[in-house]
């Protein structure tokens, strides 16, 4: 019997980040073994074990097959006789495909640290690369999510994802898998993507491979708005930097679905839109099973952003009203949470206003103005011609 440490505690302690969770791989070992070491075997369809005493997860060597759609449709074979590396093999990324050897089933002490690496993941963590470990990363469409969130962990990183396993991913969303997802996996997977240092990575890798149009249409609907996409992609860095909890995240992302959030135009609000805002909420909720505290959160921040972008401007009539509609008087926190979000939000447009100014003042150049100016006049032609040009860019 061998027993060897896997995935991503191997992965996470060659890149020197905090390790969560251990998972182990015991080739050689029966279930019979496994019970009368006292272990606890969990569910009934693969061959998991759960540590007497430390609750970590240790599973049997084992192999799949594609069977059936979706990521369900395995048949599972694990025996004494199935190999370290066949194991490895059935796994999603190279970089997760590592394994240390360990002492034993009770001594979890590298026997020498040496790293076993069949599918070369130690050279992809050196060029920092999100690369499939074989053809069989096709038959699986949690796949698809699992890399784009590994993508949006390890982006500052400055790790990519390899084309030729972006072209799985897409031919993966074409085939129609996605639509054999369970709502919680995809719940799952997003809300720990929305709780890394780059969120909108994800976000941003699902609406590049259409893989938003099955789960969050009304999203991929909205996103086909360069000037929304970009500012809500800039919101949801921010909100990584800033460690803004998940409702906080999910809101500033639901915020997409109501256009009239980045209109600096006043003339250009709709009253109404905020009303199909919160019920394109509420469906992406009820179909991807988003817990209500989230879809509550961002269908209060919809309805409110207007006041709470204005705070200052608003009459002690309106701040009382606030604070009913808010709950603010049952929750104070909530309303600040509200009211950071509402900051963030507007950070963003101001950054995307600036950054089509800087872009303005860039463009212009000596070339673009007229050749016989001397002097003063020549800074006031540039600076002229960069106010028009600015001007046509947001008009």
């Amino acid at each position: 019997m061998q027993v060897y440490l896997v995935g991503g505690a191997v992965r996470d302690q060659l890149l020197g980040r905090p390790i969560k969770d251990k998972d182990f791989v015991v080739v050689g070992a029966t279930i019979a073994e496994m019970l009368n070491a006292g272990f606890q075997q969990v569910g009934a369809d693969f061959p998991v074990f759960l540590h007497p005493v430390s609750r970590e997860e240790y599973a049997l060597a084992r192999t799949e097959r594609k069977q059936g759609v979706g990521y369900q449709g395995f048949s599972v074979h694990a025996s004494p006789n199935v190999s370290l590396k066949e194991d490895l093999q059935r796994r999603d990324l190279t970089v997760n495909a590592m394994a240390i050897e360990v002492t034993s089933l009770t001594d979890d002490t590298p026997i020498n640290g040496e790293v076993i690496d069949y599918y070369g993941g130690l050279a992809d963590m050196e060029n920092k690369t999100l690369r499939h470990v074989s053809s069989a990363f096709s038959e699986d469409p949690l796949r698809v999510l699992r890399t784009a969130r590994f993508y949006s962990r390890y982006y500052d990183l400055g790790f990519t994802i390899a084309d030729e396993t972006l072209l799985l991913m897409r031919q993966l969303v074409a085939s129609g898998e996605l639509a054999h997802l369970s709502n919680e996996r995809i719940w799952q997977e997003s809300s720990r993507a929305m709780m890394q240092l780059s969120p909108q990575v994800y976000w941003q890798q699902l609406f590049d491979i259409g893989a938003l149009t099955e789960y969050f249409a009304s999203l991929h609907q909205a996103w086909n708005d360069g000037q929304i996409r970009e500012t809500v992609q800039t919101s949801l860095y921010f909100a990584g930097q800033m460690q803004l909890n998940l409702s906080q995240r999910w809101a500033i992302l639901m915020a997409s679905l109501n256009s009239s959030l980045f209109n600096l135009n006043a003339n250009d609000l709709k009253p109404d839109e905020s009303v199909t805002a919160a019920k394109a909420i509420n469906e992406i909720g009820n179909t991807t099973k988003v817990p209500k505290v989230q879809t509550q959160f961002a269908t209060l921040f919809i309805q409110q952003a207007e006041k709470l972008n204005v705070i200052n401007q608003l009459s002690a009539a309106e701040k009382i009203d606030l604070i009913q509609a808010c709950s603010a008087h049952k929750e104070p926190e909530k309303l600040s949470q509200l009211l950071v979000t509402s900051q963030v939000l507007q950070l963003a447009i101001q950054h995307r206003q600036m950054m089509l100014a800087l872009n303005s003042f860039h463009a212009i150049g000596m070339n673009d103005i007229d050749q016989n100016l001397k002097g003063p006049a020549i800074g006031e032609a540039l600076r002229q011609c960069r106010i028009e040009h600015l001007e046509t860019q947001i008009a």
